[in-house]
């Protein structure tokens, strides 16, 4: 590079800042104080905003009220607001008053749940029976164990929740007594019992079939006059459906039949045989004579068919008249057997019946009465004890 070069660049640069500096003007003292006012109102106003950002409402209220009344200055218009509705236009949202209640206890137990909880059940009547303190009930007939037969659910006592009732049975060899028994449960959850609704007794009603829980709280129970066994069938006892209420201690009976009428396959027969004596014997080597039997019926049942059986020793036949009351008259063979009716409630039948042996000994026989009745309308002796009567012959 030639040294024109550096020369010719140097020149430039001085023209340059001639020119320039020319047209700049040199900051003098007045300059330098605008220059340092503006930086200090700068910092002053970041100051104030920060100050004024950390007051409180409270603290700004206070100043405002404790400060000088401010100066009266231009009003601003004021924007148009639409009104606020009246209380009377606000519907008022509906508030339902309630006092707190307790939640009453639910009462339904299921048969799985009741089998598994001990319970208390009110007691059995006088004699051989079954626990009662918090005991469990059985799923079947076991020998002095309480069976759970029958079980429903309904609000017996009112409350609003529903309670359980069962029909139990104190299992006795092929019976044993029955009750009702209402249960409940308490404000800790655990099953109470409410109270016996009804019970079977020695004399009527001897046996429970069936309860209904329905509406109301009413508990109505099916009751049969007789309990079955011994002979008797369950289908010949007389049946009645009995309603009963909750009274707030107790259960008492509301409505249905309070006592039971005769029962149409029940009688109650007696027989008295008389003693007798055999006459002189006849050329043949054979006594006759003849036994008086009387037959009554003592109960409030007609005995369609009267059944008379004579206990004698082998060899001894029916002879005479005195049988023709018979149905189809003596008996050809031992026993000695006559079938007559009907025989109505308080009537008497006395017979005269002959007899032939040929044994010469003395001895006694029993005299045995039952009733018979047709197929559709089987009957039965209520008091056994009078069915039959001991009698001597010599």
């Amino acid at each position: 590079m030639s040294e024109q070069e550096p020369l010719g660049i140097a020149e430039e640069f001085a023209r340059y800042r001639r020119t320039v500096l020319a047209e700049v003007e040199a900051p003098g003292p007045a300059a330098v104080r605008r220059a340092a006012r503006q930086r200090g109102r700068r910092r002053l106003a970041a100051t104030t905003t920060a100050a004024l950002a950390l007051l409180s409402g409270s603290a700004i209220g206070y100043a405002a009220t404790n400060g000088p009344d401010p100066q009266p200055g231009p009003v601003e218009p004021t924007p148009s607001v639409s009104a606020s509705p009246t209380p009377s236009d606000i519907p008022s949202p509906s508030v339902t008053s309630a006092s707190p209640t307790s939640t009453v206890p639910d009462g339904r137990i299921r048969r799985a749940k009741l089998l598994e909880t001990p319970v208390t059940l009110p007691a059995w009547r006088a004699g051989p029976g079954c626990p009662t303190s918090q005991i469990r009930l059985t799923a079947d007939a076991r020998e002095g164990t309480n069976w759970l037969m029958v079980l429903d659910h309904g609000d017996v006592d009112g409350d609003g929740a529903v309670e359980t009732v069962a029909l139990v049975q104190c299992v006795l060899g092929a019976g044993g007594p029955m009750q009702v028994v209402a249960f409940d449960r308490n404000e800790d959850n655990e099953v109470i019992t409410l109270g016996r609704v009804v019970a079977s007794t020695r004399d009527k009603p001897q046996w429970l079939f069936a309860l209904d829980v329905v509406d109301g709280g009413t508990v109505r129970v099916q009751v049969g006059d007789l309990a079955p066994g011994g002979g008797w069938d369950a289908r010949w006892s007389q049946r009645q459906w009995r309603s009963y209420r909750w009274t707030g201690d107790a259960f008492a009976q509301t409505s249905g039949p309070t006592t039971f009428g005769p029962n149409p396959h029940l009688v109650n027969l007696s027989v008295t045989a008389a003693d007798f004596s055999w006459g002189p014997k006849e050329p043949d080597g054979t006594r006759t004579g003849t036994m008086e039997v009387v037959v009554r019926n003592v109960g409030t049942t007609p005995a369609a068919l009267v059944e008379l059986n004579l206990g004698l020793q082998p060899g001894a036949v029916a002879e005479g008249g005195g049988w023709s009351v018979c149905a189809g008259g003596p008996p050809s063979k031992s026993p000695l057997t006559c079938r007559f009716g009907p025989l109505a409630p308080g009537a008497t039948r006395t017979l005269q019946l002959g007899l032939r042996d040929k044994s010469t000994m003395s001895g006694s026989g029993i005299a045995r009465v039952r009733p018979i009745g047709a197929a559709d309308n089987p009957l039965f002796e209520s008091a056994q004890e009078d069915n039959e009567d001991r009698y001597r012959y010599r």
